[in-house]
């Protein structure tokens, strides 16, 4: 590849990369910036997850972890600390994992879902060590229990959400030569 042509693709990543990281501020919107709501469906998530498949795991890991923080500066929400800084930790593993996964494993669009099934897995053990280590620091508690709830159990309507929406997008656009390898 020609250096123009690296270039050029490096600042469609970039601007991707933005226009990712902005879905990622105004997407919490949609549950009406209820911390309730956004545990559940997890808005966030889903421009993260699209940085990683799309981009690679760079732009992924920059993205999850640019996300949350600068929606709490800009936004206020979620909250700076604890909970934004827990989230960039889990953010950018997403996007690093599904990044990384769909790069080396075969490109059938089965394996579009073992990306995004590990990438889950692997944020959701980042986000458990972040916060048993992080939350204690802002007097909040954490356990296995609320670790189980916060990663699984109330966030089923997300995890749902995401198994459904980003394969079919993501496969969507692959078959009308919207992304491409």
């Amino acid at each position: 590849m020609s250096k123009e042509l690296k270039n050029r693709s490096e600042i469609r990543k970039m601007i991707l990369a933005s226009f990712f990281i902005a879905l990622g501020i105004v997407l919490p919107f949609v549950t009406g910036n209820i911390a309730i709501l956004g545990s559940r469906f997890l808005p966030m998530h889903i421009p993260v997850l699209f940085a990683g498949i799309i981009l690679g795991w760079k732009y992924g890991l920059l993205v999850g972890l640019i996300t949350p923080l600068l929606r709490a500066v800009t936004i206020g929400m979620p909250p700076l600390f604890p909970v934004a800084t827990v989230m960039a930790f889990e953010l950018a593993t997403y996007g690093f994992l599904i990044g990384l996964f769909y790069r080396i494993l075969p490109k059938k669009y089965v394996f579009v879902f073992v990306s995004l099934i590990l990438a889950m897995i692997g944020g959701r053990i980042v986000w458990g060590i972040a916060a048993s280590l992080i939350y204690p620091l802002a007097g909040f508690n954490f356990n296995f229990q609320i670790f189980l709830a916060g990663a699984l159990i109330n966030a089923v309507p997300g995890i749902i959400l995401q198994l459904i929406l980003i394969p079919a997008l993501f496969i969507g656009l692959k078959r009308a030569d919207i992304i491409t390898e």
